[in-house]
């Protein structure tokens, strides 16, 4: 960064902003930089740490006025190119060191810095029994709550309070010319007015960079229940979901097939053995004999629980009392009963102790690349896509089998009104310095290595790409958009023209994450 006269003058302003100790240029950190979960993008001429919310300003002032582009980074769990610039050429923001909280219980509200994880938000909440309606996704070990914002996100919680974006009141936001923005005039509710806090919901930090965020309280119910499913049939499935969507009856569920129930959760499933699951299990379960009830029927369970059929669903009930879930609980294998059966329960007992489980899964089963996608379906359509994914994988087989490539798949429903429909794809490729810094050397070491494959890799995303256009032919939307799944060109006329708008009186210069969203 330092051999271009423009860039040492932004290097100085950067210093000045956040501290020579907050300021990254060297190769190692630069190459870091341009790499997430799945994908690489250009270099970035410097990251930078801001420790503080003046010093983010600073930041983004000194940045904007060299005319340099930002792109903001919070738990880097990100494989949707969501802070990838191809380009590169731009200052990379990393928001981790923003990891405050501040509790009003009084209020009912807490302030957070964007950088703060999931995991830290819920250990700062237990003691005072309390947590926020969504609180979190499964990489909250790492995920930040800016970045689940900013990217919509959904897992715990999801059941009965939706995604991310449904629990924030305010966002503080730093524009580009470095002001710090309230998206809320009330910390009472975020509907006074227009909903300007929405604005900054799933925006990929396209409209301003997320400095804190304050979300609302509940009562954390100590009461719960864990259940799952088997279905033959996706269609079996989705009608159990779809129905006890209706209900509300869960605070959180997931389904899995096959491959992902052998692979993926059965490898987490064996690194909770490794850490003390039976212990966080009987920390977690609302009484000392509910522990051991639950450990023992685990035990019974074994591998069954992982193979019972094509699709299971697993469920997470919460209540007040034993008597409020066993009535939720009664209800949804009233709804299940004549399409599936119930079978252990091992795997949402597992999420229930261990909600935030190490991100080991970065890597596949047999230490292969990772990359899942999906798109967010109304329920008519969610059938007529299965059955043309079915096809298109058939057509594909012997492609798929000469690049080691294989699928599987996770659902979800997104409130009562769709069904997220996850691919994952694993295939032979070589780690990237993501893996290398995210992983262990212990994890690393006990999972196979493979060469370098370009064709591996490039079949991979051109399989993702055709099925990303699959998901458009039967209207489906998309979390975690980035620079992965196509938005713009699916707006009208009008909805386009008012989103340049919001950009160019937020961004004029387009310089905060530009070409994310189609931008």
């Amino acid at each position: 960064m330092t051999k271009a006269p423009a860039a040492a003058g932004l290097r100085d302003a950067l210093v000045a902003a956040v501290g020579a100790g907050a300021l990254l240029d060297g190769e190692a950190d630069r190459l870091l930089a341009s790499h997430d979960v799945y994908a690489s993008g250009g270099e970035p001429l410097a990251v930078v740490r801001p420790a503080d919310i003046p010093a983010l300003q600073a930041a983004v002032r000194a940045c904007t006025a060299a005319g340099v582009a930002m792109v903001p980074r919070g738990g880097g769990a990100s494989y949707t190119d969501g802070y990838l610039l191809p380009g590169g050429g731009h200052v990379l923001f990393d928001l981790g060191a923003l990891d405050f909280v501040e509790v009003d219980a009084a209020n009912a509200v807490v302030r957070v810095g964007a950088g703060t994880t999931w995991a830290a938000l819920k250990a700062a909440l237990d003691p005072f029994g309390l947590r926020t309606p969504f609180w979190g996704p499964f990489s909250g070990i790492a995920a930040t709550i800016g970045g689940s914002v900013s990217q919509n996100t959904i897992s715990h919680g999801s059941g009965r309070h939706g995604i991310s974006a449904g629990s924030v009141v305010d966002i503080e936001v730093v524009l580009a010319d470095g002001t710090l923005m309230h998206s809320s005039p009330s910390r009472a509710t975020r509907s006074f007015g227009p909903d300007m806090t929405g604005l900054f919901t799933g925006d990929c930090g396209a409209l301003g960079f997320k400095a804190a965020l304050i979300l609302p309280l509940l009562k954390a119910q100590p009461a719960f229940e864990a259940l799952s499913f088997a279905f033959e049939t996706l269609g079996g499935y989705h009608a159990m979901v779809s129905n006890a969507s209706l209900e509300q009856l869960d605070d959180e569920h997931f389904g899995v097939d096959l491959v992902l129930s052998q692979g993926q959760i059965g490898k987490q499933q064996g690194i909770g053995a490794r850490v003390g699951i039976a212990r966080d299990i009987m920390r977690s379960a609302p009484g000392f004999f509910a522990g051991l009830r639950q450990l023992a029927s685990m035990a019974v369970a074994g591998e069954g629980a992982l193979t019972a059929a094509n699709y299971m669903a697993h469920f997470i009930v919460e209540g007040v009392d034993d008597q409020e879930v066993q009535a939720k609980a009664g209800r949804l294998r009233a709804i299940a009963r004549p399409i599936g059966i119930e079978i252990a329960n091992t795997v949402p007992a597992f999420v229930r102790a261990m909600p935030f489980a190490p991100l080991t899964n970065i890597l596949g089963p047999k230490g292969e690349r990772w990359v899942p996608f999906h798109g967010i379906l109304q329920h008519d359509q969610v059938l007529p896509f299965h059955e043309a994914f079915t096809a298109f994988l058939a057509d594909r087989q012997a492609e798929m089998q000469a690049h080691g490539l294989v699928v599987g798949t996770m659902f979800s429903s997104v409130g009562s009104t769709g069904i997220l429909y996850e691919i994952a794809l694993y295939w032979p490729d070589a780690r990237t310095p993501y893996h290398r810094a995210t992983l262990d050397e212990a994890t690393l070491a006990a999972l196979p290595a493979y060469p370098e494959s370009t064709d591996n890799r490039a079949y991979a995303e051109q399989f993702k790409s055709a099925v990303i256009d699959l998901f458009g032919r039967f209207g489906a939307a998309h979390f975690q958009i980035g620079r992965a799944y196509p938005y713009r060109d699916r707006l009208d006329p009008a909805q386009a023209a008012l989103l340049r708008a919001i950009k160019a009186q937020l961004d004029p210069r387009g310089l905060m994450n530009p070409g994310v969203l189609g931008l």
